[in-house]
């Protein structure tokens, strides 16, 4: 259980980062679903809380790079998505009218 909130904490310190490197490193919750797909289903409001920011994000590197992983988070976690698909749409649909052809794609 220590470990698990040291992990979920490290994760939200990453999201909330002021640096864009570091977001995106938090972006990469991927790897997260894909190891513990559990851990995340117990806290999905939490996380994605912070992980809808990302995919606003002001710059296009962690906004594009969180929509791709946004696409295979989808995939991994289906129905558990179900308390935050809302939320994940409103951030979502605010991207499609991007300049930024990769966030465009994305």
């Amino acid at each position: 259980a220590r470990d698990e909130t040291e992990t979920l904490q490290k994760l939200y310190d990453l999201l909330e980062a002021k640096g864009f490197e570091a977001r995106m490193e938090g972006v990469a919750l991927l790897d997260l679903c894909k190891n513990s797909p559990k851990l995340v289903t117990t806290n999905i409001v939490q996380i994605f809380d912070d992980f809808v920011l990302r995919i606003l994000d002001t710059h296009k590197k962690v906004k594009q790079m969180a929509l791709d992983v946004l696409a295979e988070i989808i995939a991994i976690l289906e129905d558990a998505l179900n308390p935050v698909i809302v939320l994940l749409v409103e951030g979502i649909l605010k991207n499609p009218n991007s300049k930024d052809p990769g966030v465009h794609a994305a």
